[in-house]
């Protein structure tokens, strides 16, 4: 075997696919999706977050809309990589989108992305910034996660299990 084909044996494989990225926040939630194979991530919308269930609906309307085969969602992680009060309350939103979800949903490590993103849009003027700061955090994360699976072949951070009460879409 020459030994292009032996480096290309042992390359990890990654699932093709259009994922969508999200930041949940408290107000907004960023959206971000990708090319099907994960070459390009691009922000796609910020939903308003202060009526949880109808952020919900739009995020399942985007999966559909996309024709996603998962979500990504960030996970907010305290730099010391303990679970911060944050982190659970996205783990509670996680699990209920999950459970109406058709698609997996997953947790992935988000540390700094919406720091990262912040700089990145500092020519912006505040106003203009807030409004799209948390697609530029989608997409970091989305690339995070991309790239994960790119170097080790295995699916971004953790599964999250849906609640079989509620419907899918």
């Amino acid at each position: 075997m020459s030994p292009s084909c032996e480096s290309a044996a042992a390359e990890p494989s990654f699932r093709r696919g259009v994922r969508l990225g999200v930041d949940w926040g408290y107000a907004r939630v960023g959206v971000a999706a990708c090319d099907a194979d994960g070459l390009l991530s691009y922000p796609v919308e910020t939903v308003p977050a202060v009526d949880q269930a109808a952020a919900m609906e739009r995020v399942i309307a985007l999966v559909s809309e996309y024709q996603a085969i998962e979500v990504v969602m960030g996970l907010p992680i305290a730099l010391d990589g303990k679970s911060a009060l944050a982190a659970h309350a996205v783990e509670a939103v996680a699990s209920d989108l999950a459970g109406q979800l058709a698609v997996p949903l997953r947790l992935f490590d988000e540390r700094l992305t919406t720091v990262v993103a912040t700089r990145q849009l500092s020519n912006f003027d505040t106003r203009k910034r807030r409004s799209i700061v948390d697609q530029a955090a989608a997409t970091g994360i989305l690339e995070d996660a991309l790239s994960f699976e790119r170097h080790t072949g295995t699916p971004p951070g953790r599964l999250v299990e849906s609640s079989p009460t509620k419907g899918k879409a």
